[in-house]
């Protein structure tokens, strides 16, 4: 039985969550996730427009993808009711595997439910205590918890200070293998990595060098090949890390990309993967016709960069404190530092402005670093992005932001 005490301490916690505005409240969508949402408020229908999701590319509701992933739940049913390696792998999965390699320019790729969970399982699979990894303080929470259940020695090295990444690098060499690991693109700032000096240190030093990729893949770089691509250093990451869960399609589902041995050894000690359960079929399927889409045609990039240049240049123009005036990642945080204030101005921004943004704070964000982490996306027209600007302009007024 649960003790009174346990659960009063609990609601006491909470308390002080929603006090301090950093309660995590959540919005019931009631129709496919677009640039035009329908939600359910206090009984009440609204439609808005979404600046807040990882549908970047704009395909988590793309006909042709539903209609081939629907093609797929007829063929193969809802899932695997199995691990890989028992009877969980479909013709589908593997097919999948082979089209996302060859179109990251990898020897191979290993699929898990989730990257979070590929996350979970690379660093413990690959490393034990006479090797070392060395992160970026601001990587992930997934990549966090990976390295926590590793028993590799741990470095951490300030977000692109390649002075203090060399200083740990050089305090590492005494270790068996050195395990670089950074976020390509850091979700909540849209900082994309320095992966050009990285992997300069990474092979002055000999070091592996892993990205996690999942802000990334499917949109930055010319072709969508990530960040990688996009600083000119594919062929220098060992291994990549990244999701379905955005880009490319946003369905549930991650993966890993690298050398055949490292697959190989992943799919026999990676535990997530040998003890949950593969990505739907019909995930595989979609992700196979959203791969051929972007690689025969780049109008849905071009179209994310044009639109992500426009909003930002606007809202700068509009005087937000917008992170990184001159990033060409489409996350775009509208800094406001108190998470009362964040939490207020994104709750008028939705019931009030029809505009659905979510305001971050701690523990997601470091304290007083509150914000509006604003998501651009293929799907968004010019009249959306003015009508959003306007909208933050109206609320930003209101409440004596600008």
């Amino acid at each position: 039985m649960i003790k009174a005490e346990f659960l009063n301490s609990i609601k006491s916690e909470l308390e002080y969550i929603r006090e301090a505005g950093l309660a995590k409240d959540e919005y019931e969508i009631i129709s496919s996730q677009s640039s035009n949402i329908e939600i359910l408020h206090k009984g009440i229908k609204k439609n808005l427009l979404n600046f807040c999701a990882n549908n970047y590319l704009g395909l988590a509701n793309n006909r042709n993808v539903v209609e081939v992933a629907k093609k797929s739940l007829d063929e193969y049913g809802l899932g695997t009711a199995s691990v890989r390696f028992i009877c969980g792998t479909f013709d589908i999965h593997k097919k999948f595997e082979n089209k996302l390699a060859e179109f990251l320019g990898f020897e191979d790729v290993v699929t898990f439910s989730s990257c979070f969970t590929a996350n979970g399982g690379v660093f413990s699979a690959l490393l034990d205590n006479e090797d070392a990894i060395i992160s970026a303080d601001l990587n992930h929470a997934s990549l966090i918890d990976g390295i926590r259940l590793c028993k590799a020695a741990r470095y951490f090295y300030k977000f692109d200070d390649m002075a203090d990444l060399e200083k740990k690098l050089q305090e590492a060499q005494k270790h068996r293998n050195r395990l670089l690991v950074t976020d390509g693109v850091f979700s909540m700032d849209g900082d994309i990595a320095d992966l050009k000096s990285i992997c300069d240190l990474a092979e002055k030093y000999d070091a592996i060098v892993l990205v996690d990729d999942c802000h990334a893949t499917g949109f930055i770089g010319e072709n969508g090949r990530g960040t990688a691509e996009f600083h000119g250093v594919e062929g220098r990451v060992d291994i990549v890390t990244s999701t379905l869960g955005k880009s490319l399609g946003g369905g549930c589902g991650g993966f890993i990309a690298s050398r055949k041995e490292i697959i190989e050894k992943l799919r026999n000690k990676a535990r997530p993967y040998l003890f949950s359960n593969n990505i739907l079929p019909a995930v595989a399927s979609a992700g196979i016709e959203i791969l051929d889409m972007i690689s025969h045609s780049k109008t849905l990039i071009k179209k994310l960069a044009e639109n992500t240049a426009y909003f930002r240049k606007k809202m700068v123009e509009a005087g937000f404190d917008v992170r990184d005036k001159n990033g060409v990642h489409p996350v775009v945080p509208v800094m406001l530092g108190d998470a009362l204030l964040a939490s207020k101005f994104a709750k008028i921004m939705i019931e009030e402005e029809g505009i659905y943004v979510i305001a971050f704070s701690f523990p997601v964000v470091p304290k007083n670093e509150a914000r509006i982490r604003v998501q651009i996306s293929a799907a968004h027209e010019k009249d959306h992005l003015d009508r959003a600007v306007q909208a933050f302009i109206k609320v930003g007024k209101k409440l004596g932001v600008v």
